[in-house]
């Protein structure tokens, strides 16, 4: 590895999968991707805990990624779907559980939307959840004053996700680190081959975006593998190492590489 990761390193962003289960209607099922593949992964890479994210496909049925952290053990929290009808009693078990945040997912194959979000998060920030929101980072101008209402903190998947990756003084990018500013915003530095435009091995779009984050606010970046993918199997998904070394090139600096890899996490989930 070109980058030393420290104890405790936090991979904020992965699901898995289970071909037995049948997918939602209109969603994706990339195939069967288990516990023990990602524990495989897990010491390949040397990280130690992990926020198992509910995968489109399994809509507000959490089971797989309740099950999932239970065998993961006590380095392993959740983000999950659930409608605002949600009773009190399921949030209290998710909760203990380790869920910790909910997914709002604006792009093709996501349950909960824009337009729902205030009325999920008055459910569940009373139990301690934040927003994980993952939109095409193009449409934040036009969304940011909601974002900015939300109770509590929220995290920004994947450097703002912008489908066709946008230039540093593009409005878009502006909002995000408006959104930033607030002290409330977390982004996540994950999967920048599902926007980029330039292309492995540096993705240097996305990588710009991403070093400008960085100096922005060390505090609050996050990184994750987005293992196993789901987007990008084919021909061959991208490799698991490279995407971490890719730190190396967007926060030079190992203190701040740290900070991103095990301190943000731990403040922002709780480890």
């Amino acid at each position: 590895m070109k980058i030393t990761v420290p104890r405790g390193a936090t991979d904020t962003h992965m699901h898995f999968y289970d071909e037995k289960i049948p997918a939602a209607p209109g969603t994706f099922l990339p195939g069967t991707f288990t516990v023990e593949q990602y524990r495989d992964l897990q010491k390949r890479l040397g990280l130690e805990r992990v926020i198992v994210v509910q995968a489109n496909a399994y809509a507000d049925d959490n089971t797989l990624v309740v099950g999932a952290i239970k065998r993961l053990g006590k380095g392993a929290k959740g983000v999950a779907v659930v409608k605002a009808s949600v009773n009190d009693a399921e949030l209290e078990r998710l909760t203990k559980a380790g869920i910790c945040a909910v997914r709002i997912m604006t792009l093709h194959g996501g349950m909960l939307g824009f337009d729902v979000m205030d009325a999920v998060m008055a459910r569940v920030h009373p139990f301690g959840w934040h927003a994980n929101i993952q939109l095409d980072g193009r449409e934040l101008p036009k969304y940011e004053a909601q974002i900015q209402r939300l109770p509590g903190r929220f995290v920004i998947d994947h450097t703002g996700k912008f489908l066709e990756p946008v230039v540093p003084d593009h409005a878009a990018f502006k909002s995000l680190l408006r959104l930033v500013d607030t002290g409330r915003c977390w982004v996540k530095l994950s999967a920048p081959y599902e926007t980029s435009k330039t292309g492995a091995p540096k993705y240097e779009d996305v990588g710009r975006l991403a070093k400008i984050l960085v100096k922005h606010a060390p505090e609050r970046m996050v990184w994750a593998s987005n293992w196993p993918h789901p987007s990008a199997r084919k021909p061959a998904p991208p490799d698991d190492e490279a995407l971490l070394e890719l730190l190396a090139d967007w926060a030079p600096d190992e203190k701040t590489r740290k900070r991103i890899l095990r301190d943000n996490p731990a403040e922002l989930y709780g480890f």
